[in-house]
């Protein structure tokens, strides 16, 4: 190899840490074309995971899917994509998993600003991803790019309502929602893909949120159904939290929703619920 091609190699082991995913657009930008890319896999150097994405390997190298939140450190630290963890992964995540059903994730919730590359879904991983729309349910939700230097507190961190968790003998840093963020992202998803029963069960666990974290999501909130749905949960637990949650500024909007085909109408907050929440609606 010659000594300008070896230095390309250099830099390249460098810029892309080990197991980490890049895209061939990446690559050009730091001068890998595509014939170095042919010869890097040819050699071992790189590894092609679908067509035009590729992943240096590991020292410990395995025929094992990618662990998700590789290819999510991947989309934050190299590829520009900010994407956080949401809804009931990032319950999970922060150890409310004795809340949900027994067993590992069968998917995990991701949140990205924009869309994703089409590539994604060709990526052998060892969970199922679903994306979402950080600005779908949020007014100001957009996830915040990745800052190496960030603490859990950083205030832009905190007013999209999210944290951040290490992971990885790097300690790569993981953008998560908090419990509240969480929860209202959650009650996005009922009753489609979460049920009535299960959303229940989280709300009951969820005693020492914050109302101040509470009160900034729920002025943002764009869907009248979560904010419905979630006073109607916290009322029926009756946390603590609720008496000191400003209600101020929160649009309830207008009219009835039915959620639940032959359920029962709340007449407070005009949204049909289920006759009983233990028939794991």
């Amino acid at each position: 190899m010659g000594s300008q091609n070896h230095g390309k190699l250099n830099l390249l082991q460098r810029n892309l840490p080990e197991g980490l995913v890049v895209d061939a657009g990446w690559l050009e930008q730091h001068g890998v074309s595509r014939q170095l890319r042919r010869k890097y896999v040819m050699n071992g150097w790189l590894l092609s995971l679908a067509r035009g994405v590729y992943r240096r390997p590991a020292a410990s190298e395995t025929d094992e899917p990618l662990p998700w939140q590789q290819l999510m450190v991947s989309f934050n630290t190299l590829l520009n994509l900010p994407v956080s963890v949401g809804a009931r992964t990032a319950l999970e995540l922060q150890g409310f998993a004795h809340y949900l059903a027994v067993g590992g994730p069968l998917e995990v919730h991701l949140y990205r600003n924009g869309r994703m590359p089409g590539w994604v879904s060709h990526v052998p991983v060892n969970t199922r991803i679903v994306f979402h729309s950080a600005l779908r349910l949020f007014q100001s939700g957009e996830i915040p790019p990745y800052d190496s230097k960030a603490d859990p507190t950083a205030p832009a961190l905190m007013k999209a309502g999210l944290t951040l968790q290490s992971w990885g003998h790097r300690n790569w840093q993981l953008a998560v929602s908090t419990p509240e963020r969480a929860m209202l992202e959650l009650l996005d998803e009922v009753p489609g893909h979460e049920t009535f029963h299960q959303a229940d069960v989280l709300m009951e666990g969820l005693r020492n949120l914050s109302p101040l974290r509470l009160h900034t999501l729920l002025t943002d909130c764009k869907s009248v159904k979560v904010k419905r749905l979630f006073f109607w949960f916290a009322e029926r637990h009756n946390h603590a939290w609720l008496q000191k949650l400003d209600r101020a500024g929160i649009d309830f909007g207008k009219g009835k929703r039915m959620l639940v085909r032959g359920g029962k109408l709340d007449s407070k907050y005009g949204i049909t619920v289920p006759e009983s929440l233990d028939a794991g609606l």
